[in-house]
């Protein structure tokens, strides 16, 4: 079963991953390498984003 396509773009995790320290993991190891609490973190890390994104009318049309 093939896997669905992530939400977050390809830049917006390596934005992320660098801003939180573990893009050296995923240079070596891949997506697949970085630590369950490190995902986490940058789901929490984008959801963040988004939020702060919409309170400041960027998300509105």
């Amino acid at each position: 079963m093939a896997r669905k396509q992530g939400i977050m773009s390809e830049q917006l995790k390596v934005e992320i991953a660098k801003e939180l320290g573990f893009y050296d993991v995923v240079e070596q190891e891949g997506w697949g390498g970085i630590k369950a609490r490190d995902a986490g973190n940058m789901v929490k890390r984008a959801i963040e984003m988004a939020e702060r994104g919409v309170s400041e009318g960027k998300g509105s049309s």
